[in-house]
């Protein structure tokens, strides 16, 4: 008797763990796997956008201590430094499409105020061969770079994210055991002139 009931035991045990075994080669632990990789890829986005809005007050002082009189255009930054760093959207609130176009509105504006900039250096050639301006300016650069790389990689962890929820056994998954998980939205031109560099005039 005691025989037959382990022999029961270790069958249940064995049907539990082939059964196991199975759920996990078909793509159960998928979409929340991809929710985390796209929401770590949203993290360093956010990571290099601050590190940009970190670089701008030195950056404006420097241009500050040759360009006085290039107020409006120092002022501009400024506020728009303010205005992007204002506009939060961290992992919780992700989901929610209108808060991610304002914080894209908010870093294009930004991005627009520095191109101004560096066009106005370009009229000082004091300022363009001050060594803190040319460092700043070489830090800039590079994490122009590394924001466009991290918005690269968000979006293409989104579009693995928003693919394994349309497609089978995904959408099968997402219906019955992750339905709270959206479509996620992601980066988008905000303008048709988008691709093209801005038309900076004084």
């Amino acid at each position: 008797m005691n025989l037959r009931l382990n022999h029961r035991s270790g069958l249940r045990m064995l049907a539990l763990i082939l059964f196991t075994s199975l759920l996990a080669g078909c793509g159960i632990n998928d979409i929340p796997t991809l929710d985390e990789q796209a929401k770590a890829a949203w993290g360093q986005v956010q990571n290099q956008y601050q590190r940009r809005a970190d670089l701008i007050p030195n950056l404006v002082e420097t241009v500050k201590g040759y360009a006085q009189h290039e107020q409006e255009t120092l002022t501009a930054v400024i506020e728009a430094r303010a205005k992007a760093t204002s506009i939060q959207v961290d992992a919780n609130t992700l989901d929610n499409p209108e808060k991610l176009k304002q914080f894209q509105q908010a870093q294009d504006q930004l991005s627009g105020a520095l191109s101004r900039l560096m066009v106005v250096s370009e009229r000082y050639p004091d300022l363009k061969a001050n060594q803190n301006f040319l460092a700043l300016q070489s830090q800039l650069e590079g994490t122009e770079n590394r924001i466009a790389v991290a918005r690269r990689d968000f979006i293409l962890a989104v579009q693995k994210y928003n693919t394994e929820i349309r497609t089978f056994p995904g959408r099968l998954w997402h219906s019955v055991l992750y339905s709270d998980l959206p479509i996620r939205q992601t980066f988008e031109a905000t303008s048709p002139d988008a691709d093209k560099a801005p038309q900076v005039k004084f």
